[in-house]
């Protein structure tokens, strides 16, 4: 291999190897301590309790690791957002689990916890998976209540999730293993099926203090609403066990006898590794994101036996389209092409930007895609679309609009991975959060803005100059370079990943090995949901 190679795998191996040491900094959740009292008092943690119910040798695809990263510093933290989520399987079932984590503010939830408890909620809306919440919060975070009650995305959407997902046949199964108080008791019990753990479970409208303070009643909280009074004398609840492992096997007993789902009916075959080591991928990626290099490599190193069968390869070429197998289940890839290319016109065009022939390209892709039911997978590193005169005179707008209402309105599954940049309307086109992607993950490498850190920070540069100018103030050249220095690290920040990842805009950030794992996932538990009919609408043409 070159040195242009070594040290493209050496900054990237780095990056993660970083991902790695914060991922597992996040899995502490509140730390040793808090760990360490939740076993005094015969709990097991969050993770623990997933790991204890998913199939041995299985695998959990998290969703939200990195969930509040680096946000509400002046409450101490709120690691994962207090709650950990994804897809894992139970006897054989693949179905969404939701955990509090106790040992981070006892369970409580801020503004981030409620966007995450949403978004699992949605996974299993949008796949028809069964769900399992394992509650164990201390209710609303008092102190941001203004944040997380009222709004229509907060934190009573969730009851209205437990009930349309109920009237749609999804199964959800619910454990009290802890506190779960006010608003939030409707949850468990707006479930299927609803137990609790003796003498550690606990469910009320309102604990002790707050019915002493309201109507004068001293009673404890056990009395109040432990488990013998909602299994004997409520009804509230369904079953009481004696400790978190006698209910968690309850819980998959019960996934032992669910019936089968039906299928959506993806294509799958017997799956195979890519035949490019797929390792190289870290080579392949420059390091200088500036740099150009060839898409086409990195997905041979993502797909089965590397065979790509390319759509319209001579044409709309700064956007590669075609047909693949990932984990044995038929793809169609729309991918952003880095290297520059040259038309049959002998025009060279940008790698990354989308131009009018590949936006019309990927359009029709993505419509037989739809018509062929084929899931489909969308790398991401693009720059945006092309500009300039030429570029408006050939309709680049109307094409632009043609493949982002192909996309919007495909109704096939998508997965969208951010493999570098993810500038404005290009991450509308590439099938960005804003529409619906299945899944959603980051590589390292991504950076998600309205455009680049050096291009938006000379223009707001230029805002802050003349803004000083017109109010007679002048700038020295000294000046005006730290101002711009200022900006820029400012601006780069919430380009990162984990800035994206902390705000649930993507659904985490990955090892670029751990994208054909996420692929397979996310198709299996899409196989679930039959497909509804595909609707281009009006597309000028």
């Amino acid at each position: 291999m070159d040195l242009e190679f070594n040290k493209n795998e050496d900054q990237l191996k780095q990056l993660c190897s970083q991902l790695k040491l914060k991922a597992a900094k996040v899995q502490q959740g509140g730390g040793e301590k808090k760990i360490a009292e939740q076993h005094e008092k015969g709990k097991l943690t969050a993770r623990e309790r997933i790991s204890y119910l998913i199939d041995k040798d299985s695998e959990f695809l998290e969703v939200g690791l990195f969930a509040g990263e680096g946000m509400y510093a002046e409450q101490g933290g709120c690691p994962s957002g207090g709650v950990v989520a994804g897809l894992g399987f139970i006897k054989g079932r693949q179905c969404v689990i939701v955990a509090n984590d106790a040992t981070v503010k006892a369970g409580a939830w801020f503004p981030i916890t409620a966007k995450k408890n949403l978004r699992a909620q949605e996974i299993a809306l949008e796949n028809r998976l069964p769900i399992v919440y394992l509650v164990d919060s201390a209710g609303v975070f008092l102190p941001m209540q203004d944040e997380i009650f009222p709004d229509k995305e907060h934190f009573g959407r969730q009851f209205r999730n437990n009930a349309k997902m109920s009237a749609l046949g999804i199964v959800q199964i619910a454990a009290i293993m802890g506190s779960c108080v006010a608003g939030g008791a409707y949850l468990p019990i707006m479930s299927d099926e609803a137990m609790i753990v003796d003498k550690t479970g606990s469910i009320f409208l309102a604990g002790s203090y707050l019915v002493k303070a309201a109507i004068g009643e001293d009673i404890d909280n056990e009395t109040l609403g432990g488990a013998t009074t909602h299994c004997e004398i409520s009804g509230v609840t369904d079953n009481k066990f004696p400790n978190d492992q006698a209910c968690l096997d309850y819980i998959k007993s019960l996934f032992d006898k669910l019936g089968s789902a039906t299928v959506a009916g993806f294509d799958r075959v017997r799956p195979a590794p890519p035949k490019e080591k797929a390792d190289e991928i870290y080579g392949l990626l420059p390091a200088d994101r500036a740099k150009p290099y060839d898409t086409l490599e990195i997905i041979k190193r993502l797909v089965d036996d590397s065979v790509f069968e390319e759509y319209k390869s001579l044409y709309g070429k700064t956007i590669l389209c075609g047909f693949a197998r990932v984990e044995g289940w038929a793809v169609g890839i729309v991918a952003n092409q880095r290297k520059v290319v040259k038309t049959k016109k002998g025009e060279m065009q940008m790698g990354g930007v989308i131009y009018s022939d590949a936006a019309d390209k990927a359009a029709r892709f993505i419509m037989n895609c739809n018509q062929r039911k084929i899931p489909l997978i969308f790398l991401q590193d693009v720059s945006g679309f092309m500009v300039g005169s030429k570029a408006e005179h050939g309709g680049i707008i109307k094409d632009g609009a043609k493949m982002v209402n192909a996309m919007a309105n495909s109704t096939v599954p998508k997965f969208t991975f951010i493999v570098g940049n993810s500038y404005g309307a290009g991450n509308y086109a590439m099938c960005g959060k804003a529409y619906d992607p299945r899944l959603i993950y980051a590589w390292p490498t991504a950076q998600i803005a309205v455009m680049s850190g050096n291009s938006a920070a000379k223009t707001l540069l230029q805002i802050r100059v003349s803004a000083l100018k017109a109010k007679g103030k002048t700038i020295t050249k000294e000046e005006e370079s730290q101002l711009l220095q200022e900006i820029t690290a400012r601006y780069n920040e919430q380009l990162s990943p984990y800035y994206a990842a902390a705000r649930l805009w993507v659904d985490g950030v990955i090892d670029p090995l751990q994208t054909r794992q996420v692929i397979a996932a996310g198709i299996a538990a899409a196989n679930h949901a039959p497909i509804e009919k595909f609707n281009v609408g009006v597309i000028q043409t």
